[in-house]
């Protein structure tokens, strides 16, 4: 784009679905854009030596493909869009330059003047998208986009179109529970603290399609705990927290799930008030019940299940440091769900078969809950571990065992989550 070019910048809609989009760099704003690319359909190539942790598990889960190396000329062969983000400015003037030459829309994170494309601040509210360029006689305005964009999807929302006026948070932290993936589930007021926000830390559970909407001044930290791979270690989180607080900032702790519920958050909370900081707990729909709902899994139904109990599974039955009595669970009539437990499950069934539960006990296992990528696999207690390796199930799932998974089977494609 010629430099202060001051015609208008066209809007349009790209439909992206299996076309390919190359993305280099893998840093914060790859973070922030790619799940909505990954959500378009795009076929996604990040070109990047290094990744954040999120970014690692988008690759892992094979939503998108690395090639873990820097840039080089040619990169953007048969490519319809292009997002150059990464911290090399030889390598985003290159790919900037054969996007030209190629005639691919491109994005510039680091040279909006640079660029062809340029993102807008977007919004999503009953199956509306919302995006908003602003532009002054000085260049981009991407606060004001954002806030015009905010107080549009708020109307849409409330059914007003009233705009609000801009309003502020007190400096202090908010644990927020951002439901179990699906960011329409957030809560009203979590969906509002996070707009409010100067600091978000967010784990890789929570609903990241949001943080596409968050303003480009506010500062995104990745809390991503990757099984078995990179984490921060909750001193980190709590440390981090604590700062941003001190520092006169709104912070944002945007959680999957609810905070109290596997999430670590009362831990947050208690170093919070250690260091006198105020602190403001969101609950947020769990994926103990919400994911079976979303497949048609009732926990709890009449003449079925009287109650229903919820379990880590993320150490095994003949771990030391397991505090569950599998002995007594296995006794319960109800239902059993288990978080955290997809690589041990083999093992919770074999021990719940031993204290007496049934090999015929139904079991479902629903991975992504309420995603666009979930599905569900049936199994029984006696080959569930059979079933997870042959099936290739992976985390994050939610499995319920009991006779509630039969409950909605005749109900299936009418149910929808």
């Amino acid at each position: 784009m010629a430099e202060h070019d001051d015609h208008p910048a066209y809007p349009v809609g790209l439909r992206l679905n299996g076309r390919r989009v190359v993305v280099v760099g893998g840093g914060q704003v790859a973070q922030r854009r790619l799940p909505a690319l990954i959500a378009a359909g795009a076929d996604i190539t990040l070109v990047s030596p290094s990744a954040t942790a999120s970014v690692e598990a988008m690759a892992d889960t094979g939503e998108i493909r690395w090639e873990r190396r820097r840039y080089r000329d040619g990169d953007l062969a048969d490519t319809w869009y292009a997002l150059v983000a990464s911290s090399d400015a030889a390598a985003n003037d290159a790919a900037s330059a054969e996007a030209e030459r190629t005639r691919t829309w491109c994005v510039r994170s680091d040279d909006a003047e640079a660029a062809t494309a340029w993102t807008p601040a977007t919004g999503r509210s009953e199956g509306i998208t919302v995006a908003v360029l602003t532009t002054t006689s000085q260049g981009r305005d991407p606060r004001h986009s954002a806030a015009v964009r905010d107080a549009i999807v708020e109307g849409l929302r409330d059914g007003t179109l009233a705009a609000p006026h801009h309003r502020t948070r007190a400096p202090g932290v908010a644990l927020v529970g951002g439901g179990p993936g699906d960011p329409d589930l957030i809560t009203v007021r979590g969906r509002r603290l996070l707009a409010e926000a100067d600091v978000v830390i967010a784990d890789r559970l929570g609903p990241r399609d949001l943080l596409d909407e968050l303003p480009p001044h506010v500062e995104v930290i990745d809390a991503a705990k990757i099984p078995y791979g990179r984490y921060m270690a909750q001193e980190a989180i709590n440390q981090a927290l604590i700062d941003h607080a001190r520092a006169g900032k709104s912070v944002v702790r945007l959680k999957g799930g609810d905070p109290f519920v596997f999430g670590r958050g009362m831990e947050e909370a208690q170093a919070l008030a250690a260091e006198g900081i105020a602190c403001t707990v969101v609950p947020g729909i769990s994926s103990s019940i919400s994911v079976p709902g979303a497949a048609g899994i009732p926990v709890t139904h009449r003449g079925v299940a009287h109650e229903f109990t919820v379990v880590s599974g993320h150490v095994g039955p003949d771990d030391p440091r397991s505090l569950v009595d599998w002995a007594a669970i296995a006794r319960l009539r109800g239902t059993l769900v288990l978080l955290m437990a997809v690589d041990k499950i083999g093992a919770i069934a074999q021990a719940l078969i031993a204290h007496g539960k049934s090999p015929d006990t139904p079991v479902a296992l629903v991975q992504e809950g309420t995603t666009a990528a979930q599905r569900r696999v049936d199994a029984t207690l006696a080959d569930v571990g059979e079933r997870v390796v042959a099936e290739g199930v992976r985390p994050p799932a939610v499995i319920v065992i009991g006779d509630v998974v039969a409950v909605g089977a005749d109900l299936s494609g009418l149910l929808q989550g």
